[in-house]
């Protein structure tokens, strides 16, 4: 199946729940409520669509994003059921890192092969400040306790915001190549309750390399593939080495490669994360599956998708999943 500038969909991100204990400046809205886990699709009805979606149109990677994915007490079930699916090739899980110092081994035992874990500050009181937890400790013993399970790779997501993190660019490199982790430095984008003010507190990808350069002696670009990241090797001044990437939505835009369509654990679903949801599967999951109706639906919606994304996004990021 493919959309009508002839992109075809390999890759699922599900955003399992809204819920979560962190109350980034980027991603929640003060206010914004959450569904009971009754509007949610359950563990077997998930795994009916990721079985189904590899089945029709030849899906092979499914990241489980939030919200904060483990927040839901059957997260195991679900990493469990997706991956025993024939035809998955990666099951990764983009994670605040909070509870992974008790959930990093059962999630690995399960089945999940990848984590990307957000850091967004080294520094205890502005990482507080970015996402209303004083948990940095937390988060830090949850890098630790990945790597312990196995995850390969771990990467770290660091959305950079002006007047906060900009200029911690080069400590959290520095931290990524001591732990053997990549790290991707994300631009902001215009949506969420940063949206009104984006234009004072965006940081381009080139502005994030000038801040970089100085401590970087010699880098090579890594070949870019379906990856949203624009990825680098670099020996730094120190002699440590570091992978690291940039994430460019708004200053290079990485659709013509976008191979994904994103599904919230209500049923909405979103051809592009910047877009409205175009559609809602729940009509085609209950009371029982059917195949025929979700192929029509998501059809359809692909039919919407653009050939780049909108200017300005309409759905927080808690909402929707990264």
């Amino acid at each position: 199946m493919h959309d009508r500038f002839g992109r075809s969909i390999r890759y699922l991100r599900l955003s399992v729940t809204p819920a979560c204990s962190m109350r980034c400046v980027y991603c929640r809205p003060v206010g914004i409520g959450h569904h009971s886990l009754s509007d949610l699709m359950s563990p077997p009805e998930i795994e009916q669509v990721v079985r189904h979606l590899v089945e029709s149109v030849g899906l092979i990677k499914v990241r489980l994003t939030g919200g904060e994915p483990t927040a839901r007490g059957d997260i195991l079930q679900i990493v469990r059921r997706i991956a025993g699916i024939r035809g998955i090739q990666d099951l990764a899980m983009t994670t605040n890192g909070l509870t992974l110092q008790r959930l990093a081994k059962p999630l690995r035992e399960a089945g999940l092969r990848r984590v990307n874990i957000s850091l967004d500050s080294l520094d205890p009181k502005r990482f507080a400040d970015m996402t209303g937890v004083d948990g940095l400790e937390r988060v830090k013993q949850g890098i630790d306790a990945a790597l312990q399970a196995g995850f390969d790779p771990v990467k770290l997501n660091t959305v950079v915001i002006r007047g906060q993190n900009d200029q911690e660019l080069p400590d959290l490199m520095y931290f990524a190549a001591d732990k053997g982790l990549e790290i991707r430095f994300i631009e902001l984008m215009p949506m969420g309750p940063l949206a009104n003010r984006w234009e004072q507190r965006y940081v381009s990808a080139d502005e994030m390399r000038r801040t970089i350069a100085p401590h970087v002696l010699v880098s090579e670009h890594l070949v870019r593939d379906a990856s949203s990241a624009r990825r680098v090797r670099a020996v730094l001044q120190d002699g440590r080495i570091v992978e690291y990437g940039f994430i460019t939505p708004m200053s290079c835009p990485f659709c013509d490669l976008c191979d994904r369509i994103r599904i919230a654990a209500d049923g909405s679903l979103f051809p592009c994360l910047m877009d409205r949801p175009r559609a809602n599967l729940m009509s085609a999951i209950r009371p029982r599956f059917d195949p025929d109706a979700f192929d029509a639906i998501l059809f359809d919606a692909l039919q919407s998708k653009q050939e780049e994304h909108p200017s300005t996004g309409f759905i927080p990021m808690i909402q929707i999943g990264g």
